[in-house]
């Protein structure tokens, strides 16, 4: 079994390594009145990890509401 997880791996990192190597142009992002330059995978992977941050919080938030909300008092 440690083979195959060996081989996704393997293979994940292959696929996120040719995403970075043909996805080199330069794109520029502006908030406000703030501006960034950054290759287009960087912002892709950026955007990507904030998005698992922000969604694994809200989650978390919601289970604790949900978890209160059901919770007998004594």
């Amino acid at each position: 079994m440690r083979y195959v997880y060996a081989g996704l791996i393997l293979v994940v990192t292959a696929v996120v390594l040719m995403f970075n190597f043909q996805n080199l142009t330069s794109v520029t992002v502006t908030l406000f009145s703030m501006s960034l330059t950054m290759p287009a995978s960087l912002l892709v992977i950026g955007v990507y990890i904030l998005g698992m941050v922000s969604g694994s919080a809200l989650f978390s938030l919601l289970r604790g509401w949900l978890h209160g909300a059901t919770r007998k008092v004594p």
